[in-house]
Formats: structure tokens, C-alpha cells, sequence
């Protein structure tokens, strides 16, 4: 499975445009049933920022799968060390949490890069069961690790001072429109390196043919690892970004690892700006269907637009058909 970049940009404009009609739709049925601007305006501001989010968080997990072709069910773990390493160097240092982004980016890189060489690497060509069955065992031992050292009791690693945003007559508070921001500015940021960068070149042509990126001397263990590092990386700074606002437990990345996976997954496996794209359409929904179907989980609606493109396009909105 190649990671694709730039060609997705020019994709069949049937599928998004068939669901952003959708999304539209949703957004006028919130308004019906809210029957106020500012409750939906509210909620479209809202899903923009929590889908800045899903989409750095599933952008990790799609070029993960997109280079070592493996399914990292640990992902939503990695994000929740994101967590607590904010929460450590908030509480020994007294600091604002974002001087823990660097920290927590080398961190979770260097931890996925070490993972990848010293355990997944042993699986590379293997059955996609025994790489299943790695990633949630790892999940599970990074959960009851986080736990035995920090307890289950609810952590924060709050602001400070938060004061809330008007945009367009909506309110956000500062520290979720600082995640939105820096969310795109990180995967804006990774998609240059993919496809502006030599390095990005040679990511891109193990994913494409690794055999054929070997001969022409590309150390394909050291992409991988590097490859990996990135995608924990990506988890890693999401959960930075939302630790301000965020209740921090041993277990808080399990949610947002359900919903990378339908990011990327609807965004086309392995297709990196179709997982940036499939992030917003995702929060969008979450937010706007909270509204439209009152006293329901905002994440039905997710769901329920999950399965229809499941139904009608497989491959996702953005994925290529299979020969």
C-alpha cells in the first residue's frame, strides 16, 4: 500500500463533493431541529477544531500503514502518552503546557522508532493477524503501564488563563483554537516533508516498492523506523494539543483511536491529505449531528456516514479502486 500525497489533491470529485452535500445537508437539519444560528454556528465551529485534531491523529496512523502496511491498534495509546508527558512537564515544571510540544514529539518519536526496530520490525511480512494481535498488545501494555505509574484517578494539565475566542460569532475557548492551528500546522508541515523533501521521496518509495527502494540503496529498516517515529509522533502532539482541555487517564486515547481509524479509512488507507480532509468532514459531523439528532450520541452520525461510504465506496472518498 503506497502513501500517497500529492495525487489525491486531483482525485474523482464525485465522492467529496457527494459528501460534503451530506455534510451541508446535516448542517441544515441541525438547524431545523435547533432552530437557532448561533446553537449550529456553535457546533460547525466546534467540529472544525476537534477535526484539526483527528486528522494530525489519523494522519500518523494513515502513513504508518501506508509504508510498513501494518493496522497500529496502539495508536490511540501513544496519543495518551502524548498526555502525560504534557501533564509531567505541567506539574515538575509549573511551565504553560505547550513547552511540552517539542517534548513530547521527541519523546513519542523516539519511543515509536524503538518500537518499530526492536518489536514490530520482527513482524515486517508477516500474517496482518500477528500484527494485529502486536499493536493491541502493546495498547493494552502501554494502558496498564500509564496506570500503574500514574494511577487511574483524572489528571489535568489545564490553562492557567482561557479565555474564549469570538469567531463569527461562535466561541471557542484559546486553548481549542490554538489545538486547531497547530494541528494543520503540523500536518501541513509532514505533508511537505513527504512530498518537498528527498527524505519524503525515498518515504514514498519504499511505501511504492520497497524491494526496488533497497537495490537503489535506500536503507529500508531505517525508513520504517523513522516512518513509525513519525506516526507516534503525530499521536503524540495531538495529545499535547488536547491535554489543555482534555481529562488525562490511563485510557483516554481509546476514543480518539476509534475515530482515526474512520478518518482513515474513510480518507482511503494509506492516503495521507485524504486523512486531512476526512479529519474536518469527521468533527464536522460529530458536532453537527449532536444537534441534528438531539439526546443521541454525537458520534452516531459518524457512524452512520462511516457505514454509507462503506456501502458505496470502499475504498474510501479519496482511495483509488483496485485493479
Amino acid at each position: 500500500m503506497a502513501v500517497s500525497t500529492r495525487r489525491q489533491l486531483s482525485l474523482r470529485p464525485s465522492p467529496f463533493v457527494a459528501t460534503m452535500l451530506l455534510v451541508l445537508a446535516l448542517f441544515v437539519v441541525a438547524l431545523l431541529r435547533s432552530g437557532s444560528m448561533s446553537i449550529t454556528g456553535q457546533a460547525l465551529l466546534t467540529g472544525l477544531i476537534a477535526g484539526g485534531v483527528y486528522s494530525l491523529l489519523a494522519m500518523g496512523l494513515s502513513l504508518i500503514f501506508g509504508v510498513l502496511d501494518i493496522v497500529n491498534f496502539a495508536h490511540g495509546s501513544f496519543l495518551a502518552i502524548g498526555l502525560f508527558v504534557t501533564y509531567e512537564v505541567v506539574h515538575q515544571t509549573g511551565a504553560n503546557p505547550y513547552v511540552a510540544l517539542p517534548v513530547a514529539i521527541v519523546v513519542l518519536f523516539v519511543l515509536g522508532a524503538l518500537l518499530q526496530l526492536l518489536v514490530l520490525n520482527r513482524t515486517m511480512g508477516s500474517s496482518l493477524e500477528s500484527q494485529l494481535l502486536i499493536t493491541l498488545g502493546l495498547s493494552l501494555l502501554i494502558s496498564n503501564a500509564l496506570l500503574l505509574f500514574f494511577g487511574g484517578d483524572p489528571l489535568s494539565a489545564n490553562l492557567h488563563n482561557d479565555p474564549g475566542v469570538h469567531i463569527f460569532g461562535a466561541v471557542a475557548n484559546l486553548s481549542r483554537v490554538i489545538a486547531f492551528v497547530g494541528a494543520l500546522v503540523l500536518a501541513l508541515l509532514l505533508y511537505v516533508l513527504l512530498e518537498k523533501t528527498s527524505f519524503g521521496r525515498a518515504i514514498r518509495a519504499v511505501a511504492a516498492n520497497r524491494q526496488g527502494a533497497g537495490l537503489v540503496g535506500i536503507d529500508v529498516r531505517m525508513i520504517y523506523a523513522v516512518t513509525f517515529g513519525l506516526g507516534t509522533a503525530c499521536a503524540g502532539a495531538a495529545g499535547m494539543f488536547i491535554a489543555p482541555f482534555t481529562t488525562i487517564t490511563p485510557t483516554a486515547g481509546d476514543q480518539f483511536n476509534i475515530l482515526a481509524f474512520v478518518v482513515v479509512v474513510m480518507g482511503g488507507l494509506g492516503n495521507i491529505m485524504g486523512a486531512l480532509v476526512s479529519g474536518l468532514i469527521v468533527g464536522l459531523v460529530e458536532q453537527l449531528g449532536g444537534v441534528a439528532i438531539a439526546g443521541q450520541s454525537p458520534l452516531l452520525s459518524v457512524f452512520i456516514l462511516f457505514l454509507l461510504i462503506l456501502l458505496i465506496r470502499p475504498q474510501g472518498i479519496f482511495g483509488a479502486k483496485s485493479s
